[in-house]
């Protein structure tokens, strides 16, 4: 293949370019846990809760604090 060529590929889109870049997980199959698995999983996803909620709050302080600063 020429030079030409090669470059001229690398600089078209595929079409994997326009698929979203994060897809969203797949759910679980829960049929296949038992019920000591199941409350495991539910305890992780509420630590999971937790350390999001934390980053919300950190975030609106953040947030806070850069508004009050420009609001001068």
């Amino acid at each position: 293949m020429p030079k030409w060529e090669a470059a001229k590929r690398e600089t078209e889109m595929d079409e994997e370019d326009l698929l979203p870049q994060r897809q969203k997980p797949k759910p679980r199959d829960l049929s296949l846990l038992g019920i000591a698995e199941l409350e495991e999983y539910i305890a992780g996803l509420e630590e999971e809760i937790a350390r999001a909620r934390v980053e919300i709050a950190a975030k609106r302080g953040h947030r806070g604090g850069a508004e009050a600063l420009f609001k001068r």
